[in-house]
């Protein structure tokens, strides 16, 4: 049975388990059939019942851990590769900021956000995606992009010819150069292409002199410091933005407006990092 291997225990366990709540409950929850078992319609209305219950009380919780103290932990969740390569190496900055009272947690995670289900307080996020209702956003970061390149393979990019060697692309960003192609009007003619997992790896690649990536240059933004990559084309608007998240309901604004600031004063920086 699938409950008892995601339960971890055996087939007659769960059956008896079964038994007592119906025993308990003093109705069938099951219609059970030689080789088949399906809930009953009043278990499923039960069962939606108690998940709405559980939501109601993991909201309530994350709520009052919310508002509990000054001095409590702050959970963020942040995007793997935004996390790895510009909040780490920032993050002493950001935790004097927010003080030595209240220990920040990281947690490496993308796209949609249950703060409540997962004690998330704020959470990072590129904004490509739709945000619920319940869900307060606010810019930070305009997201800009171009090639990017180490130093040895830089010259066969200037000047504003079509793009070759090879490319580096990641299944996160499908469609990262393809847009920068098409904002910036430039041709591609890659002699190879090599595709990545994740983003991380598709820039790692980069600074190794596998090929040419396109940078977010946030991502790439201490990399282009230390030299150990380069912009010869610059970078360019793709329209989208990094985002603060947080719960609508009964959030921290003082804690979310201290991140929010010093978020957007460390992404103004990144207008003065040269290409």
């Amino acid at each position: 049975m699938r409950a008892a291997k995601e339960l971890n225990l055996t087939d007659g366990a769960v059956s008896r388990a079964v038994r007592e709540m119906e025993a308990e409950v003093g109705f069938p929850l099951f219609q059970r059939g030689n080789r088949s078992i399906v809930p009953t319609h009043v278990a499923r209305t039960l069962a939606e019942d108690v998940r709405s219950v559980l939501d109601r009380l993991a909201s309530a919780l994350a709520q009052a851990r919310r508002t509990s103290g000054p001095g409590r932990p702050i959970t963020l969740s942040c995007e793997p590769t935004f996390l790895i390569r510009w909040l780490i190496p920032r993050l002493a900055d950001l935790q004097e900021v927010v003080g030595p009272a209240r220990e920040l947690r990281l947690v490496s995670a993308g796209g949609a956000v249950s703060f409540a289900r997962d004690g998330i307080d704020l959470a990072i996020r590129r904004a490509d995606f739709e945000m619920a209702g319940d869900v307060l956003a606010k810019p930070f970061l305009d997201e800009h992009v171009g090639p990017v390149c180490r130093s040895d393979l830089a010259p066969r990019l200037l000047g504003s010819g079509a793009i070759e060697g090879v490319l580096l692309h990641t299944a996160t960003r499908p469609h990262a150069w393809a847009n920068w192609s098409r904002l910036t009007g430039t041709e591609l003619r890659p002699a190879r292409e090599i595709r990545f997992e994740h983003f991380y790896l598709s820039l790692q690649a980069a600074v190794a002199g596998a090929g040419v990536a396109i940078g977010p240059i946030a991502l790439v933004s201490d990399d282009l410091a230390n030299g150990a990559l380069l912009a010869p084309r610059g970078f360019v608007a793709d329209g989208s933005q990094y985002v603060l998240m947080t719960a609508r309901e009964g959030y921290d604004r003082a804690c979310f407006d201290t991140v929010l600031d010093w978020l957007r004063t460390r992404g103004n920086e990144l207008t003065t990092i040269p290409g």
